[in-house]
């Protein structure tokens, strides 16, 4: 199984951590990562990650995330194919920079793209090429998978 994170789920844990919610997708965002050291989940990787994580002001959280980079089984480079579909998802009113981690987390073969913004996710749910969660719910994919 493949999945995709985008920076959003990177950054869980540096959220707020006093929501409840917050905490159980961090909680469910470190099991998964876990996963992925323990080579039961592979993790896809692209240069978008690696251009927003650039501009992260916090050094430790750019660090921190940089680092997973390494546990990527696949690195995305931009294509005209991921142009053309990040265009296409684009038009379905999502943001160009989410558009284009979709369309690389497509590129990658990835079978989940996981994020923790609602209003993304909301946006993708008929999207049919990749499934999308946040990484709460992946759990239960997980759980069923075992």
């Amino acid at each position: 199984m493949r999945i995709y994170m985008d920076n959003c789920c990177f950054n869980r844990p540096f959220d707020d951590q006093s929501n409840i919610r917050i905490r159980l997708e961090t909680e469910a965002k470190i099991y998964i990562q876990e996963k992925i050291i323990n080579k039961e989940i592979e993790l896809a990787w692209s240069y978008i990650i690696d251009y927003e994580n650039l501009f992260n002001p916090f050094e430790e959280r750019r660090n921190t995330i940089d680092k997973w980079k390494s546990h990527a089984i696949i690195d995305i480079v931009e294509t005209g194919d991921i142009m053309n579909n990040a265009g296409l998802i684009h038009n379905s009113d999502v943001k160009s920079k989410d558009a284009l981690y979709v369309a690389c987390a497509i590129e990658a073969g990835c079978d989940y793209f996981l994020s923790t913004d609602d209003s993304l996710l909301k946006k993708l749910l008929s999207l049919d090429k990749i499934k999308v969660l946040n990484p709460l719910s992946f759990l239960t994919v997980l759980e069923v998978n075992k």
